[in-house]
């Protein structure tokens, strides 16, 4: 039986405005622990911004982070999965553009995220990259 993106994709998603600042977008990738905060403008996805993007485009660059914008820092190279599409599919397209993150979306509308810890922990959970995903943040 095919197995599709929303029994395992992640529900509960950060998100923020395109104008939000790179310091205030990286405070609350710490207060939410987490790797990726989606951008929305009107509740329509805009693009997706990393941990790794604020530091490579943004910090790296010695920008002043209380003046540049996350949508400056973001990836302009949004690839996206509905919630209905198969799990095997979602690992094709992180395979073919090399990401480690799809933004679920119905429309314009993210309603989640699938990521690869995700689909390690479905596929086998004893792995290492299984085992690591499943274990609790240790801040």
């Amino acid at each position: 039986m095919t197995q599709h993106v929303r029994d395992i994709m992640t529900g509960e998603l950060v998100t923020v405005e395109p104008q939000a600042s790179v310091a205030s977008v990286a405070r609350l990738m710490r207060d939410e622990d987490v790797g990726t905060v989606l951008v929305t403008e009107d509740g329509r996805l805009k693009c997706l911004v990393s941990d790794r993007d604020l530091v490579v485009r943004a910090f790296a660059e010695g920008v002043d982070p209380d003046q540049t914008t996350v949508i400056q820092a973001a990836s302009d190279d949004l690839v996206t999965i509905g919630p209905d599409e198969s799990v095997d599919h979602a690992v094709e397209l992180m395979r073919e553009h090399a990401v480690r993150r799809l933004p679920v979306v119905e429309g314009d509308e993210a309603v989640g995220i699938i990521a690869l810890g995700d689909l390690a922990i479905e596929r086998d959970e004893t792995s290492a990259l299984g085992d690591i995903s499943a274990a609790e943040s240790n801040r």
